[in-house]
């Protein structure tokens, strides 16, 4: 398999759990601006969409999007989804939660004048405090941490470099997570920096 990543961007959620799910696979980074590979092949070719993440497998096929990507992982590592009859269910809720109320909207706030950020701002703090209240027992699902839990670790982190208001509780929380040592390989692989340095 090939994960196709770009630094700092979110496809390090898809980088970390994969992982943390002990798969064994490549990585291949993007060139976002110019849709290049690091070999000089055209991205576009692997992914018309050309955002990341894009994960190849060995026959070939690609699977886009962060969701998707997150959730074939959670089928395949179950210790990184949540239990129960629901278990599936609640993690493509908390999924789908995280990339549609807060992951899509730093696109929109990023690219408003300053004077006009305030309501989206205000939106995306109101997203996380809705996650935050769920990670009393340490991770989003308990005290077993999950798929979920990359990604929201990836975009809290995002957050924090934006100086958005988020509080003590998920700072500690990415702090957390950022020692996990998966998560550090992925770092180290993807040459990003810890967020204590930023």
């Amino acid at each position: 398999m090939k994960l196709f990543f770009s630094p700092e961007f979110s496809s390090l959620a898809d980088h970390i759990a994969l992982l943390e799910g002990g798969f064994r696979f490549e990585i291949a980074q993007v060139d976002l601006d110019t849709k290049r590979l690091a070999d000089g092949g055209n991205y576009l070719d692997v992914n018309p969409k050309g955002l990341v993440p894009a994960l190849m497998f060995d026959d070939g096929e690609v699977l886009t999007e962060n969701l998707a990507i997150l959730a074939w992982v959670a089928d395949r590592a179950t210790q990184l989804a949540p239990v129960g009859e629901l278990g599936r269910y609640r993690l493509l809720e908390m999924l789908s939660f995280i990339a549609s109320e807060i992951h899509k909207r730093f696109p929109i706030y990023l690219s408003l004048p300053e004077d006009a950020r305030q309501p989206i701002a205000d939106d995306i703090v109101r997203s996380f405090g809705f996650a935050t209240a769920r990670i009393d027992r340490g991770y989003l699902f308990g005290e077993t941490f999950s798929v979920a839990d990359a990604y929201l670790f990836v975009m809290a982190r995002g957050a924090f470099e934006l100086d958005f208001p988020l509080g003590e509780k998920l700072r500690d929380y990415v702090a957390r997570i950022e020692a996990r040592p998966a998560v550090q390989a992925a770092l180290s692989r993807e040459n990003a920096r810890a967020v204590e340095s930023r």
